[in-house]
C-alpha cells in the first residue's frame, strides 16, 4: 500500500489563526500536533515511510521539511494550487516512479478522525478491493442532516461485506433532502477519501484530463531533478483547477465502489464544526470552549480562542466567536463562522494582503 496525504489547502476558513503562510493543516487545530503531522501518524502503521506521499504547496515545503525531519517521507511541492484533480494525478505518477503497484490511498491532510483503528480497518478494506480493479472512496456514515457536504449512493446489495457499488455522487444538498438521505440509510457522506492503484488512476486522467496527463508523462524522467520545479511550473499554469470529483469520479466508467466508514470522522472545515468537535471533551458546564488566556463571564454556547499576546475577556456572549491573534481579531456568530471568506475577499479588495 502506498499512501499520498494532499495537504496543499489556503486554510482560509481558519482565519485569522490561520494565514497563506501557514494554513489551518500546519496549526494545533486539535490537540498539540499539526493536522498534517497528526494524520501522517494516523496512517504511519498501514505504510513505511518510503511509501508515503505529501503533497504540499511550494510556500509550505520549508515547513513541512521540519516537521517531517524525523522521517522518510517523500515530498512533492506544488507550483500553484489546482484543486485536487491535479493533486491526486501528480501523486499517482510519482507512486508510479517509486515502482508502486500496489493501492494508493488518497487522503487530505486536515480531517479530525476520532477512531483511528476503525479508521485504519476501513482503508485496509478499501484497498483490498483496488488491487483487483476500480475505484474505492470511503463514504462517512451520516450522523445528522447535513447540508455542507456532498453525498454517495450506495448500491442496495453488497459486493461484499462492508462494500457497495457507488449508484452517484450527489451535491451539497439543501435541508429537507439532507434529511431524507439521513433518513434513507444508503447515502454517506463524501470526504474525498480515495483509493486505487497508480495504474488506475493514470488510465483515468488519460481519457478525463489528456492534455495534463501527456503533461504528467513527460515529467516521468524529470522527478527529483534540478529542473524538475520549472517543468512543473509550466505544466500547472496550463491546468485547469478542477476537483477530482468533477473532472473524474463523475465521468470515470470503471466500477466505482463506497466503504460505509464510522469512524468519527470530521472534515473541521468551519470554526462550527471545530466548536463541535472539541465540545465533547473541552466544554465547560455552559458549553464553552477556550484556548488560551481567556476569561468568560456569564456565556453560553460560545467559542473564545486567544492566541494573542493580550487577555481575551468575554462577558454575556451566547453562541459567540471570537479569536484573538497579535494582529487580528474576529468576532462572529458561530452559526455564521464558514463565512469567514467573505472576511478574506473584502480585505483582498481592500488590498490588506499582509494579514491573509
Amino acid at each position: 500500500m502506498y499512501i499520498a496525504i494532499m495537504a496543499g489547502g489556503s486554510g482560509t476558513r481558519f482565519w485569522p489563526a490561520s494565514r497563506q503562510w501557514r494554513p489551518k493543516q500546519f496549526l494545533n487545530i486539535i490537540g498539540d500536533t499539526p493536522m498534517v503531522l497528526a494524520t501522517y501518524q494516523r496512517i504511519q502503521a498501514l505504510a513505511p515511510d518510503e511509501r508515503i506521499l505529501l503533497v504540499v504547496g511550494e510556500q509550505h515545503r520549508a515547513e513541512t521539511e521540519r516537521l517531517f525531519a524525523h522521517t522518510a517521507v517523500n515530498i512533492l511541492a506544488e507550483p500553484m494550487g489546482r484543486n485536487t484533480a491535479p493533486c491526486i494525478g501528480l501523486a499517482a505518477k510519482y507512486v508510479e516512479r517509486l515502482g508502486g503497484g500496489g493501492p494508493l490511498v488518497i487522503l487530505p491532510a486536515d480531517h479530525f478522525i476520532a477512531d483511528a483503528e476503525a479508521f485504519r480497518d476501513c482503508l485496509r478494506r478499501a484497498a483490498a478491493v483496488a488491487s483487483r480493479g476500480g475505484i474505492v472512496t470511503l463514504g462517512i456514515v451520516p450522523t445528522r442532516p447535513e447540508t455542507g457536504y456532498g453525498y454517495i449512493e450506495r448500491s442496495a446489495e453488497s459486493e461484499q461485506e462492508n462494500v457497495f457499488r457507488v449508484v452517484k455522487f450527489v451535491e451539497k444538498p439543501d435541508l429537507q433532502t439532507a434529511g431524507r438521505y439521513l433518513a434513507a440509510g444508503n447515502y454517506f457522506w463524501n470526504a474525498g477519501i480515495f483509493v486505487a492503484t497508480p495504474q488506475t488512476l493514470l488510465e483515468e486522467f488519460s481519457l478525463q484530463m489528456p492534455a495534463f496527463y501527456d503533461g504528467l508523462e513527460s515529467l516521468r524522467a524529470t522527478f527529483d531533478q534540478p529542473h524538475f520545479s520549472e517543468q512543473l511550473k509550466s505544466l500547472y499554469e496550463k491546468t485547469e483547477s478542477i476537483s477530482f470529483d468533477y473532472a473524474i469520479m463523475e465521468k470515470t466508467t470503471k466500477p466505482v465502489y463506497v466503504v460505509p466508514a464510522n469512524c468519527g470522522w470530521s472534515d473541521v472545515g468551519s470554526w462550527f464544526s471545530l466548536y463541535e468537535v472539541r465540545r465533547e471533551q473541552e466544554q465547560d458546564g455552559f458549553g464553552n470552549i477556550q484556548e488560551g488566556n481567556a476569561l468568560l463571564l456569564n456565556c453560553k454556547n460560545s467559542f473564545v480562542v486567544a492566541r494573542g499576546k493580550r487577555l481575551a475577556a468575554a462577558l454575556g456572549l451566547n453562541n459567540i466567536l471570537v479569536v484573538d491573534t497579535d494582529d487580528a481579531l474576529l468576532v462572529a456568530d458561530l452559526a455564521h463562522s464558514q463565512e469567514v471568506k467573505d472576511v478574506i475577499n473584502r480585505l483582498m479588495e481592500r488590498g490588506l494582503t499582509r494579514i491573509l
